[in-house]
């Protein structure tokens, strides 16, 4: 909104220091500033707020240290992370972007399922929540949307050379004159592509219809087929595992942040078009707005750590949890970069990963001996670590390491080949 309007004046009035707006340096700093500020000083207000509606958590006995000390603490907090990212990026990001409409529109949509989820829970007083098949189908749709939109919208394109999109059959949507990294002017295309980053090989891509090869020229028309059930499998998958993963005082939040932080770096690099031929990824041409968005979530998720951390006085609930995932699981896949997911979002795997493996092997063993047995104490596995005795705030911290190493490994694929 505001880029609009100071781009607006100065066209027209030449007022100084509004072509500042135009810098996305400077917009992503205004942006995660102001995302602080709301989170903090207007989320201590809606703390108040749910403690007086008496929004509370009501914890089940599982047997685990300090867990009952947390039965009341507020809940639905998330909606403090939900703000703090929203209302900076409709003032900071440029409203007509694709991708920023897109993230809106994710934002809105998880909202709507983590609210349903909390209200039926802390509401009706119904520990199951929003019914289990419900939720999957919002995911399923979302998932469906979101793959649409990256097959559909012209504005969402990749920029190759001429010969590339010729020897692929590529839809070429513009040409353009761009500059290498040497300097160098070429004539390029905007095309319609599922091309996506491949991490480790030279190559470094992927393109989707490969896959449909068998069907000949026409795998364009058909790579559908593949692309939409992967794009549900992952927006699924990593909104259910931020879910799980918010166990801990400030576990999901923390993680989230480094996580969003990481994409923002890939915002920067995807949209710039020397960085991206100088590391050999794929240019996208209007990406570079999403380092506005990814500010907004980095701002919303650290403020929210101010009340999260432990001991927490506030938990996100499904509302910001499942929100979180769909964040990042989509911000992934619009970045080209969904297949460093299993890496970016470590924690988030191995946490859910530690509930399929114990779930798995206790129906096995009570199948096959009469006896269900564990792999872990407890699942997901922060649990374990707190049933060892482990202080849920060591449990935490280092947790959020593995993620900083995790998201510093991510960054480093962007040159090993």
């Amino acid at each position: 909104m505001l880029y609009h309007l100071f781009e607006y004046l100065e066209r027209t009035h030449d007022i100084p220091g509004a072509g500042l707006f135009r810098y996305i340096s400077f917009r992503a700093g205004g942006a995660i500033v102001l995302s602080l500020l709301i989170s903090i000083l207007i989320g201590g207000r809606i703390i108040k707020w749910l403690r007086r509606m008496q929004i509370g958590e009501s914890i089940r006995e599982l047997g685990l240290q300090g867990q009952k000390e947390k039965e009341g603490t507020p809940t639905m907090g998330g909606i403090i992370i939900i703000l703090a990212t929203v209302v900076p990026c409709i003032l900071f990001a440029r409203l007509d972007n694709i991708y920023i409409i897109l993230m809106l529109i994710v934002t809105a949509w998880m909202t709507i399922i983590g609210f349903a989820d909390d209200y039926i829970k802390v509401f009706r007083q119904n520990k199951k929540g929003l019914k289990g098949r419900f939720k999957i189908v919002g995911q399923v749709v979302l998932g469906v949307i979101v793959g649409l939109i990256m097959l559909l919208s012209e504005d969402v394109v990749v920029r190759v050379t001429p010969e590339v999109a010729q020897a692929n059959g590529y839809q070429v949507v513009e040409r353009v004159t761009a500059v290498s990294s040497r300097g160098v002017e070429r004539e390029m295309v905007h095309v319609k592509t599922t091309l996506t980053n491949l991490p480790f090989l030279k190559r470094n891509r992927l393109d989707y219809q490969y896959f449909l090869g068998f069907v000949g020229r026409n795998a364009d028309k058909w790579v559908w087929l593949i692309f939409l059930p992967i794009m549900i499998l992952i927006v699924t998958a990593v909104s259910n595992a931020a879910n799980l993963t918010d166990g801990l005082d400030g576990l999901a939040t923390g993680t989230s942040a480094i996580i969003g932080g990481t994409l923002g770096i890939m915002a920067y690099v995807s949209g710039n078009t020397i960085f991206a031929d100088y590391l050999n990824i794929l240019y996208l041409p209007q990406s570079s707005e999403l380092v506005i968005f990814s500010a907004c979530f980095i701002g919303g998720c650290i403020g929210f750590l101010w009340y999260n951390a432990y001991p927490a006085k506030v938990f996100m609930g499904d509302i910001g949890s499942l929100t979180l995932g769909g964040i990042i699981a989509t911000m992934a896949i619009v970045l080209r970069k969904e297949l460093l997911i299993p890496i970016l979002c470590g924690i988030f795997v191995v946490e859910n990963l530690s509930v399929i493996l114990q779930v798995s092997y206790f129906k096995y063993t009570k199948k096959r001996y009469g006896e269900g047995r564990r792999i872990f104490r407890m699942a997901p596995l922060h649990h374990h670590f707190q049933k060892k005795g482990m202080h849920e705030a060591k449990i935490v911290t280092r947790f959020w390491i593995v993620g900083i190493l995790l998201a510093v490994l991510t960054i480093i694929t962007l040159k090993i080949r």
